[in-house]
């Protein structure tokens, strides 16, 4: 489950060996991408392709565990590029001799894709494009003339496409496809479900509640991929799609599974899951669920329609099913967005004064640091510092012993492939992780690469080593500069928004027929998510300065509210008929709640959190009643 950072040092390294633990998939995608960063070494020096290390970390930070979405964003990311260095090529002309003109394109066109990756679905794919556009333009300062700077961009194109392609063909026959991915997942739910039901403890419930964390979105997009490229036939894609969503709703079902629910009917429901999860894992369907026992309570009536659609190869009719915008809800009237833009594009600007003003070319990693480690809220931002430059001190030091100990002795480009190969493996182990180490893998892998990969074959200059460390480390400190003084953006804004968002998908579930069932677990879902991403985002506030921080009492009743709505929740999903005044207090709750939350008024609560003691078996009214106390509504 996710909780608060122990800060201690025991607990760290607790914590740090917990996420560096071997899991299912964890080498299979590390290999990959170990194995498409030697190819891209292959292929940069062999066609004399520079920055090489740049093209291996585009491969770390394209590349996904599904063979599908690396592909699709491969493609996406080659076309964005292709359309802008078109763009440039045309801008040559008139940038190439004028440096103020080069600086407004950086600044105009890095403000534009900074902002389009955090107002919409373009995501991370805006910040690489804009990294490609800005670096172009600094390299067009050292050209004296446009022949060069054609053939200069032709080669930034290749140093961005190359890897691409290299994602495509080789997830085309050794990717991990989505399919085999969904039957792995769907495999794990139902044991796991079936250990709960067997033995209902602390134990097996956490593992309940961690499946429920890990939300719908990432195995949703799978199913869909499923379906759009026709990866497997039409029955097979539709009962996968629609496995993924039963199995969610079995998860949820047994979260609140009564202690006292007879054994006899734990037993019996727990044999079924088994089975079926043997059955999904060898690749067939599962079977019609035959249970004897009857009625035991709302709960082991919820799990067994969840099982009994399980095995129907036909997805349930939804035809609400409205088409999401390319922009987010708050794109135009959320000043963050572009106050993100404008901060980040003010340090990448920065970054190039200076080493351009010191005629220090060999630190320009600055320049790419601010795109790679710029994020929403200032805590979110330092976190992903502190990973950068830890990451960023051992991956160096991995670098420049192998320059020291291992590149001297290297005669050809299949040894230096071997050393990329090991030196990505271990990045990538860390970078399959969670998001508490996930970055520092990729960090690890950029300043190992950016040392051993210097022009194109082996070298042991050390002092281009230097310069890429030093560059890093000043990106770095730029950064935390820009986002810690300019409109800094204090985690609790966003948790606070999300506990409103959570409140009124709390209401709107209250208020649905117990009869729409898919309506239900669509809003079960979001609550859900609303509700993770908050409780991540509380455990990096000790990474905030101290002053955006929220006061302890304030931190507690902000937990401890994520905590009242996780466990309300899944008792509103049940499909129980609610009350009429248990649905008119969750609304008033809701309006007054999200109020209260987006205005950024102070919480008055009505009963201390450390008061409330924790437990898992409260009826409907009472946890609104806890809810209305810590809210002070």
């Amino acid at each position: 489950m996710t909780t608060i950072v122990d800060r201690t040092l025991g607990g760290m390294f607790r914590q740090a060996k917990s996420d560096l633990a071997f899991f299912p998939g964890r080498f299979a995608m590390a290999w990959r991408v170990a194995t498409l960063c030697a190819l891209m070494t292959l292929v940069a020096m062999v066609y004399g392709i520079p920055e090489s290390a740049i093209s291996c970390y585009l491969i770390l930070f394209v590349m996904k565990p599904d063979a599908a979405e690396s592909m699709v964003m491969a493609i996406a990311v080659t076309f964005l590029v292709t359309l802008v260095v078109g763009l440039v090529f045309l801008l040559i002309h008139f940038t190439l001799d004028a440096a103020p003109l080069r600086i407004a394109t950086l600044v105009i066109s890095s403000f534009l894709f900074l902002y389009l990756g955090s107002a919409s679905k373009l995501g991370p794919v805006g910040s690489i494009v804009a990294l490609v556009i800005a670096f172009v333009m600094t390299l067009l300062s050292d050209v004296p003339l446009g022949e060069v700077a054609t053939r200069g961009l032709l080669y930034a194109w290749l140093l961005a496409v190359s890897p691409m392609l290299l994602i495509i063909g080789f997830n085309l026959f050794l990717g991990r496809a989505p399919q085999r991915l969904l039957r792995v997942t769907l495999s794990e739910r139902l044991l796991v479900a079936a250990e709960a039901l067997r033995q209902l403890n602390t134990s097996s419930l956490d593992k309940i509640a961690d499946l429920l964390q890990e939300g719908q979105s990432e195995h949703q997009k799978r199913a869909r991929f499923v379906r759009i490229f026709h990866l497997r036939p039409a029955a097979e894609a539709a009962w996968l799609e629609s496995a993924v969503q039963s199995s969610y709703r079995l998860l949820l079902a047994i979260s609140v599974l009564p202690p006292g629910t007879s054994e006899s009917v734990r037993l019996e429901l727990a044999a079924y899951c088994t089975e079926a999860a043997q059955l999904i894992a060898a690749g067939h369907f599962a079977g019609p669920p035959q249970l004897a026992f009857a009625y035991e309570n709302d709960v082991t009536e919820e799990i067994k329609s969840a099982l009994i659609i399980l095995a129907c190869p036909e997805p349930e009719q939804d035809l609400a099913h409205p088409k999401s915008s390319f922009f987010f809800a708050d794109a135009f009237t959320n000043p963050v967005h572009q106050r993100f833009a404008l901060k980040t594009t003010i340090a990448a600007l920065i970054c190039y004064l200076i080493y351009t003003a010191l005629d220090w070319q060999g630190i320009h990693t600055a320049l790419i640091t601010c795109y790679v480690a710029a994020q929403g809220t200032t805590g979110e931002t330092v976190h992903k510092l502190v990973l950068r430059i830890a990451g960023c001190l051992f991956g160096a030091l991995i670098g420049v012993l192998a320059i020291i100990f291992i590149i001297p002795s290297i005669n050809d480009i299949g040894e230096l492939m071997a050393l990329v190969f090991c030196g990505v493996l271990l990045a990538a182990w860390i970078s399959c992780g969670n998001q508490r180490i996930a970055y520092a893998g990729v960090q690890v892998g950029l300043a190992f690469l950016l040392t051993v990969l210097q022009g194109f074959g082996p070298s042991t200059d050390m002092n281009v080593a230097f310069d890429r460390v030093v560059g890093i480390l000043l990106g770095n400190l730029v950064v935390y500069l820009i986002f810690t003084r300019l409109w800094p953006v204090a985690i609790v804004q966003s948790v606070r928004s999300r506990i409103g968002h959570a409140l009124r998908g709390l209401a709107n579930l209250a208020a649905l027929s117990f009869l729409s069932r898919s309506a239900a677990l669509k809003e079960a879902i979001a609550i859900k998510e609303e509700i993770t991403f908050a409780r991540q985002e509380l455990a990096l506030v000790p990474f905030e300065p101290k002053k955006l921080r929220p006061r302890a009492d304030e931190f507690v009743c902000l937990e401890t509210i994520l905590q009242e709505m996780e466990r309300l929740c899944p008792v509103l999903f049940l499909p129980i008929d609610k009350s009429v005044s248990d649905v008119d207090r969750l609304r008033t709750l809701s309006e007054k709640g999200s109020r209260i939350m987006l205005s950024g008024e102070q919480i008055q609560s009505r009963e201390s959190p450390l008061r409330l003691p924790q437990q898992d078996d409260l009826t409907i009214q009472q946890r609104i009643n806890r809810l209305e106390a810590l809210l002070g509504t």
